[in-house]
């Protein structure tokens, strides 16, 4: 190595500066930076490390942790205990696993993960790779909280654009005729889907004791937020669940599962199918029936509660201003704060008690 320019504990050559000091009798030299600023950052980094370890504050060198290990755990110890949707991370795992197989938590860094992304675009929907890449991110983020890790290096990697989710929102004859071209054993489901907003689980695994017909509400016991709710029954969804037999402890009952229906997948398909709906998912009804309570004025705070929203945020998106509705309301201001008596007296010719005389 030719020497082209020194400073005191720093050495420049080829374009590269390295640090060069001795510390405690043993002489330590290595790359320091491109810059004379770097390499002083870097030998002071280094002396405060060498101090700390002459001091005994120096931090334990963490063992590498394979990572197909450390996802299983996460799963087991995190997802399975913290989360519902735990199966949902159990995909995602599968997926990174497969990708990371024989890697360490240290190894990985943005640019594989980088290349991760590239991989997984290629096969499936950028929302399905946003999944694993949060999955992916939570779980180095337990890692460092587990001390595992020092610090997780994926705050840099970002997520996928997503398109706009599709939402079908049903009108009211369309509504009507889904009802009607369902079988008896799900027109129910749909009727109470279309007039509370419920989310699916929610409605297939009611229980009778959460049915309160002297109040008249649905007590919601586990949310999808963890939160518990009322839900008030209008008159067809009263009528509708007054009506069923109430034989077994769940509302709508799988007698050869002796537990609740799972799921109506092939009913509310041949329902769609005789209706002529098409594009329509069961979870529509739910944004079916934000939209309408919204658009009869329904307030968004009051519509949350309904629905179970963590944050008025998602009610929003069920809030669309219409030339109509935007009549109606300053209609409404007119009624409250101008009555047409008040605006008849203000239109009177005003009295007045001074007399003006013109020379």
């Amino acid at each position: 190595m030719i020497k082209s320019k020194n400073d005191r504990n720093l050495n420049f050559a080829d374009g590269k500066w390295y640090v060069d000091f001795t510390f405690r009798a043993k002489r330590i030299r290595q790359f320091g930076g491109y810059t004379k600023e770097q390499a002083r950052n870097t030998l002071a980094k280094l002396r405060i490390d060498k101090l700390d370890e002459k001091l005994g504050f120096k931090k334990p060198e963490l063992e590498d942790v394979p990572f197909e290990k450390f996802a299983d755990d996460f799963l087991e110890l995190y997802s399975k205990q913290n989360k519902r949707s735990w199966k949902s991370d159990e995909t995602s795992l599968g997926h990174l696993k497969k990708f990371f197989k024989g890697q360490t938590l240290q190894d990985i860094g943005p640019e594989k993960v980088e290349r991760f992304k590239a991989k997984r675009k290629a096969e499936v929907k950028p929302a399905t790779v946003n999944r694993e890449l949060a999955c992916l991110k939570t779980l180095f983020n337990k890692a460092v909280e587990w001390a595992k890790l020092e610090e997780s290096s994926l705050g840099t990697v970002k997520k996928f654009k997503e398109p706009p989710g599709r939402e079908r929102i049903l009108n009211a004859g369309e509504a009507r005729r889904l009802i009607e071209c369902a079988a008896p054993e799900i027109r129910p489901v749909l009727i109470v889907a279309l007039n509370t907003g419920m989310r699916r689980n929610e409605i297939l695994s009611l229980r009778w004791v959460n049915v309160d017909f002297v109040k008249g509400f649905i007590f919601i016991e586990d949310s999808k937020n963890g939160k518990s709710r009322k839900v008030p029954m209008n008159a067809a969804v009263f009528e509708t669940l007054h009506d069923l037999p109430r034989k077994f402890e769940y509302v709508f009952f799988n007698e050869e599962t002796k537990s609740h229906v799972k799921d109506i997948k092939t009913g509310f398909k041949a329902a769609c199918r005789r209706a002529e709906i098409e594009g329509l998912r069961l979870h529509d009804l739910r944004h079916t029936a934000a939209s309408k309570m919204i658009e009869a004025g329904a307030d968004l705070v009051t519509v949350s509660k309904i629905l179970g929203h963590s944050s008025i945020q998602m009610t929003m998106r069920y809030a669309h201003p219409t030339p109509e509705n935007m009549r109606r309301a300053v209609d409404r201001l007119g009624a409250i704060f101008t009555p047409k008596s008040l605006i008849q007296e203000a239109n009177k010719p005003a009295k007045s008690s001074i007399s003006i005389v013109y020379n």
